[in-house]
């Protein structure tokens, strides 16, 4: 899959990266966390704009800056990068919105071929795990590298 996507800065541990979208909208930070959760090897991910005052990430802005797909493919590079550095561990997604979870399924459902050539890619459906399927509505993703 080689789609275009920005650079992205990270520190060692490869859990919190950063970079900018650029657009019609102007320059807008991104950042992307990766967090464990209770459950060992299973990480986290939340991505959204970063608040320049307090450092965090919101998940709930809409940039319409005119670049999501050279965004979604740099969040893909990190999820790369992150797995590079914790090959065995399960990274875990789901949208802050419903939208927002459809809009990440459409971009799995695009790549999927490619996706699944490296990773092991299962979608949450009325509370149990299964293969991702193509036009199938999830409420959250799960991918491990192969």
């Amino acid at each position: 899959m080689e789609l275009p996507y920005y650079e992205l800065k990270t520190e060692e541990s490869f859990m919190v990266f950063e970079f900018t979208s650029e657009g019609p909208k102007g320059r807008i930070p991104k950042l992307i966390k990766f967090s464990e959760t209770a459950l060992k090897g299973f990480y986290n991910l939340a991505f959204g704009d970063k608040n320049l005052e307090t450092g965090d990430i919101v998940d709930t802005v809409v940039s319409n800056n005119g670049d999501s797909e050279q965004v979604l493919a740099t969040v893909v590079s990190a999820v790369y990068s992150f797995t590079d550095q914790k090959s065995e561990s399960w990274v875990y997604a789901t949208g802050s919105t419903k939208s927002r979870t459809r809009l990440y399924r459409m971009g799995i459902t695009k790549y999927i071929d490619d996706i699944k050539q490296e990773f092991l890619v299962f979608g949450l459906r009325n509370g149990e795990w299964e293969d991702f399927t193509v036009e199938v509505d999830y409420t959250a993703f799960v991918v491990r590298r192969k």
